[in-house]
């Protein structure tokens, strides 16, 4: 019982900054997503390919979490987007008050899209608001189409699916219609991209409904 309290608090003091950081966002006109998923799933490049895409016609700023390094930070920023990166050291999800911290760190003027890649885990980051206006839950084809069945928490509190790696079907134990129904079974108001950070499938589509969204989604 008294874990069950303790995390309870934890949650609690989180969701406040959370707020904090929402009402932050809605002030300034900025619509902030949450990209979560395992490591591997393909998040770091699913934002170069968005920010190829979306190149002009929109400013974005990125938080890019991870564990230990600063090579997706480095990554994003041959783009040309402001980002800065907050390194866990071990810990398996971003808070909102790392987030807030982050937020003092980022040139924002002007900015209208802000995409925060947490740490790799379909666990954790799922009870954590950082006062996103959306969780985008990254699914890659190798992981197999039972995931959403796994890991049900990540599924039910996201809006957006992607599914990642489609050109890998062919050679992996992935029924993309099964993995899509496994998804919708936990979540029917999830909204699904299927892309390729390879061939480009399905990023225009991914950047089209991107440039239709607005703080007003807040």
């Amino acid at each position: 019982m008294s874990i069950i309290t303790i995390e309870r608090k934890v949650l609690e003091k989180n969701d406040q900054i959370a707020q904090k950081n929402r009402q932050f966002f809605q002030e300034r006109g900025i619509f902030a997503l949450n990209f979560v998923s395992s490591p591997g799933a393909g998040k770091t490049s699913i934002l170069e390919k968005t920010f190829q895409e979306l190149r002009g016609a929109m400013n974005i700023a990125v938080i890019e979490g991870d564990v230990q390094t600063d090579l997706d930070a480095q990554r994003v920023a041959r783009y040309g987007v402001s980002v800065v990166q907050i390194v866990t050291l071990g810990g398996c999800h971003l808070e909102a008050n790392l987030i807030q911290d982050a937020l003092k760190n980022l040139h924002l003027d002007g900015v209208e899209m802000l995409f925060i890649e947490n740490v790799g885990n379909l666990v954790c980051p799922s009870n954590y608001d950082l006062g996103e206006a959306l969780k985008v839950v990254v699914l890659s084809t190798t992981e197999g189409d039972d995931k959403p069945l796994k890991y049900p928490a990540m599924f039910r509190n996201s809006s957006i699916l992607i599914i990642n790696k489609i050109d890998l079907i062919p050679y992996v134990n992935c029924n993309l219609t099964t993995l899509r129904d496994n998804a919708l079974k936990i979540n029917p108001a999830l909204k699904v991209f299927e892309v390729s950070c390879f061939t480009g499938a399905g990023i225009p589509e991914w950047c089209n409904w991107l440039k239709k969204k607005d703080a007003s989604t807040l």
